[in-house]
C-alpha cells in the first residue's frame, strides 16, 4: 500500500500525457511481458478448477477494470471531498465483506482499527487545501444535484469493488501462488482494456511522449500491476482479509508524504493529525495479533 501511494502520486505526468483507458491497457501489456514467465503452472499446483477461473476473472474485472471505471466517473459527478470520504469506507467494506464471505471472525481491536481508519482518512480528506478548486471544477462541469447522487453511487461502487478485491484475493491465496495469480489477473486486465486501448493507440501520437514519461510508464507498469499485487497476494496468505484492509490507509498516508519530500506540498496540523489517527489505526489493527503469535511461539 505505500508503494502504491507512491506511485499514485508520482503518476500526475502519466495522467496528462495519456488517455486513461491507453494508460491502463499500456500498464497491462508490459506487465504481461515481465511476468510471461509466471504464467506456467508449477507441477506442485493443482489444475485451475472453473471456480477459480472465475474468481481470476473477477478479482481482475472488480478489482482492477471495474474499480477504475466507477472511481473516475465517480469523481467527475461528484466532488474531490465526497470521493475522499467515500472512499476512506475501504477498511470498513473490507471487514465485512470478510465477515460475510469468508465467515472470518474479526475481533474488536480489528473493528477499532477499522473504526480509526475510517476517522483519519475522511479528516484527511475533508482539509485537503486543493478540495475547494477541485470542488469547483467538479461543479462547473456539470455537477447537477441527479449528476451528484450518480457520482455518490458509483464511488460507493468502487468502494464495494476495491473490497470484493481483497476478499477475493484471500479466496485465491488458498488455490494459486502469488505470483501466478498476479500474471492471470493482470492477463485478465490487458484483455478487458484491449478493445478500447486499440482504439484509442490507432489515433495517438506516440512520438509526442518524452523519454522520461516513457521511464515513468515502465515504473507505474512494473509497480501497480506486477511489485504491489504479488506483495499483497502474498500477505494475504497469512494475513485475515479484515486485517489487510487496514493497510489500505498507508495508499493516502503514502501518497501524502511523497507529496511533501517529493513534490514540495505541504501539510496542515490537522491534516499530520489525520494521517496520525489513520496510523495509529493499522497498529491497533495488526499489533494485538502480532503479540498473541508471539505468545504462542514462546509456548
Amino acid at each position: 500500500m505505500v508503494l502504491v501511494g507512491s506511485y499514485v502520486a508520482l503518476s500526475k505526468p502519466l495522467a496528462a500525457a495519456l488517455p486513461v483507458a491507453l494508460l491502463a491497457w499500456l500498464r497491462f501489456g508490459i506487465a504481461a511481458l515481465a511476468m510471461a514467465h509466471w504464467l506456467r503452472r508449477p507441477p506442485d499446483e493443482p489444475p485451475l478448477t472453473r471456480q477459480t477461473r472465475w474468481l481470476l476473472f473477477l478479482e481482475s474485472f472488480l478489482g482492477n477494470f471495474l474499480f477504475t471505471l466507477c472511481m473516475v466517473s465517480g469523481v467527475q459527478r461528484s466532488s474531490a471531498v465526497s470521493a475522499g470520504v467515500i472512499m476512506a469506507a475501504i477498511p470498513a467494506a473490507v471487514a465485512v465483506f470478510s465477515w460475510l464471505f469468508l465467515r472470518e471472525r474479526v475481533a474488536l481491536r480489528v473493528w477499532a482499527g477499522v473504526a480509526c481508519a475510517v476517522l483519519g482518512i475522511a479528516l484527511l480528506s475533508l482539509s485537503k487545501n486543493e478540495l475547494q478548486a477541485l470542488d469547483t471544477s467538479a461543479l462547473d462541469a456539470k455537477n447537477t444535484q441527479n449528476s451528484a447522487w450518480l457520482g455518490h453511487l458509483l464511488l460507493i461502487g468502487a468502494v464495494l469493488c476495491e473490497a470484493s478485491y481483497a476478499v477475493i484475493g484471500k479466496k485465491l491465496t488458498g488455490a494459486l501462488s502469488p505470483r501466478r495469480i498476479t500474471a492471470l489477473i493482470n492477463l485478465w486486465g490487458w484483455l478487458l482494456s484491449t478493445p478500447m486501448g486499440l482504439w484509442l493507440a490507432w489515433r495517438f501520437d506516440f512520438g509526442a511522449v518524452g523519454v522520461g514519461t516513457w521511464a515513468l510508464l515502465l515504473f507505474y507498469a512494473l509497480a501497480a500491476s506486477v511489485w504491489t499485487v504479488w506483495l499483497w497476494m502474498t500477505g494475504l496468505r497469512s494475513v485475515p482479509a479484515a486485517q489487510a484492509g487496514v493497510f489500505t490507509v498507508l495508499l493516502p498516508i503514502s501518497a501524502a508524504l511523497v507529496g511533501v519530500l517529493v513534490l514540495g506540498e505541504r501539510l496542515t496540523g490537522v491534516q499530520w493529525l489525520a494521517l496520525a489517527v489513520a496510523l495509529a489505526g493499522v497498529l491497533l489493527a495488526t499489533v494485538p495479533g502480532r503479540a498473541k503469535a508471539d505468545t504462542r511461539a514462546q509456548r
